[in-house]
């Protein structure tokens, strides 16, 4: 697999854990940005899909 291939971290640089310990940029927790390197593409598209639920659930809190 190329570098190419591999899905990408949400990471947008605003790097704070919230009082839940999900980041505030790109809402995965801290173990899940701990393990992102090692995570397989699979496990990656699973924790994509948890920051859109929580980015969702975020914005209807605003």
């Amino acid at each position: 697999m190329k570098v190419d291939d591999k899905v990408r971290s949400p990471c947008v640089n605003v790097c704070a854990l919230d009082e839940y310990d999900i980041c505030v940029g790109c809402h995965r927790s801290g173990d899940e940005i701990t393990l992102w390197t090692r995570l397989n593409n699979e496990e990656r598209r699973d924790v994509l899909r948890k920051v859109a639920e929580r980015e969702k659930k975020s914005l209807i809190h605003v």
